[in-house]
């Protein structure tokens, strides 16, 4: 029976590259000299520093930017409020998602379930597997999906005949 994996991934390869890059570019731009702006990475975590409200939109318009050449999707950030540290400076972490968590999975299957297509989907650990006897009913579910579902990067894989 052919199947396929809806997940959300994000290539921390890329990721790491994007980083270097905005890292790079701050501290050569003449706006940020003297500035300690930066930004920091530990198990998907992105930490932003930066001395005010206006170099920290700087920071995130640089992280941005890389992560559009990079063809990063920023829909896997998550950023929390900034919070202010010693001496008046600004830290914001922004964390990144991987795998679809289960509100999402759960919203996904409903959405294929609705739409009464001759598939089924089910939730595997940190993807949904979409199940089908023909491939057209297959290519109708991804449609579906990529057409409904605007908030969360997925990718389609894992096709099996």
């Amino acid at each position: 029976m052919p199947s396929f994996d809806i997940t959300s991934e994000v290539d921390k390869v890329e990721l790491r590259n994007v980083l270097e890059q905005s890292n790079k570019e701050i501290s050569t731009r003449f706006d940020f000299k003297g500035s300690d702006a930066r930004i920091e990475e530990k198990d998907l975590v992105l930490t932003l520093h930066a001395d005010d409200d206006f170099k920290l939109r700087q920071v995130t318009d640089v992280l941005n930017s890389k992560c559009a050449k990079r063809g990063l999707d920023v829909r896997a950030f998550d950023p929390q409020p900034p919070q202010t540290v010693s001496g008046g400076r600004l830290k914001q972490e922004i964390k990144v998602r991987n795998g679809i968590d289960s509100d999402n999975a759960k919203r996904i299957v409903r959405l294929i379930k609705d739409a009464k297509l001759k598939v089924q989907a089910s939730i595997q650990g940190e993807a949904v597997r979409v199940s089908g006897a023909k491939r057209d009913d297959l290519q109708g579910a991804i449609a579906l999906v990529r057409k409904s579902i605007d908030d969360l990067p997925l990718q389609y894989g894992n096709f099996r005949d």
